[in-house]
């Protein structure tokens, strides 16, 4: 599995209309409703933000990775919101998040929960992807560099 597979352009906002993070993890439980990846929105907020009450998924670097699993949630699912200017987010170095990567799994899917939530980490390590990331524009623009970069490696 690698994450262009659970990841489509139509879930990726360039940039986030949301201008904080409850409200970016809403608009992008939202698109993921929207487009049928999610089927009770609501139980997937309330588990996103349970989970983001116990501890920041804000890891540094710009980066934030809130995720949840849930009823109503059929298959893996990756949304992709970057904020404009960049949000608060209590990320772990204190600074502001570039860039929000929201991952939803069903509640039975826990091995391949972690397994995204890695292929994430990994791919945002790389410094190099990640300055191309923060200068994108586009949603397509994002969801390419992603596609080209699990390609690459």
């Amino acid at each position: 599995m690698t994450l262009v597979d659970i990841l489509s352009v139509d879930c990726i906002k360039v940039p986030a209309e949301a201008a904080d993070k409850q409200g970016v993890i809403n608009e992008l439980v939202d698109m993921l409703a929207l487009r049928g990846k999610v089927s009770q929105p609501a139980a997937l907020k309330e588990a996103v933000w349970t989970r983001e009450q116990t501890r920041t998924t804000g890891i540094g670097h710009g980066l934030a990775i809130p995720h949840g699993k849930s009823a109503g949630v059929n298959t893996l699912a990756i949304a992709i919101a970057k904020p404009n200017p960049p949000m608060e987010f209590a990320a772990i170095d204190g600074k502001p998040v570039r860039l929000v990567i929201l991952l939803a799994s069903p509640p039975d899917r826990t091995s391949d929960h972690i397994q995204a939530l890695a292929g994430i980490s990994k791919l945002m390590s790389i410094e190099e992807f990640r300055q191309k990331v923060y200068v994108c524009s586009t949603a397509v623009e994002l969801y390419e560099l992603f596609k080209a970069q699990e390609a690459a490696g």
